[in-house]
């Protein structure tokens, strides 16, 4: 049986080592205003996981819930021409839906790239595979997990 997306998020957290700090909120999480109320916390750190299109490929972009990304900083970033990708485009090339991408537990490889303000932040909270999960996690840790890039990407 295929695990859940959220198992894979669980998966990919204790096989790195770190605590699994996966909550549920039936109220939901799917955008930055609910996951702070939810969690209790500021809305900037909540981590918007954003797809992109580099062609035919994915690239996350790990945005403060306070901030928007700019297009053309993230493309300069990753050094090509980035585009906006549609919720069935993301759950095809992610295996998880728009609301509940997280950082982590993703089948394939993915360029990752974290916006610099989210490094500044403790604890961050992280979509964990659905749009009613959250997990915590110190910047840091997740850079290191991920393999992200650190850098300015937000609109401003």
């Amino acid at each position: 049986m295929a695990k859940s997306s959220v198992e894979r998020v669980r998966e990919a957290l204790l096989t790195a080592g770190l605590p699994d700090t996966i909550r549920q909120f039936p109220e939901g999480t799917r955008t930055a205003v609910d996951a702070a109320r939810a969690v209790g916390c500021d809305v900037a750190q909540i981590v918007k996981s954003m797809v992109f299109r580099r062609g035919e490929a994915p690239v996350l972009i790990l945005c403060s819930g306070a901030n928007r990304v700019d297009l053309a900083k993230a493309s300069a970033v990753i050094g090509a021409a980035l585009a906006p990708a549609d919720g069935a485009w993301v759950r095809n090339a992610t295996g998880f839906a728009i609301g509940g991408v997280p950082p982590v537990g993703h089948e394939h490889g993915i360029a990752v790239v974290i916006d610099q303000d989210l490094m500044a932040l403790s604890p961050i909270w992280a979509a964990a595979g659905s749009p009613q999960h959250v997990f915590s996690i110190e910047p840091s840790v997740l850079r290191e997990l991920t393999g992200a890039s650190v850098a300015e990407v937000k609109e401003g």
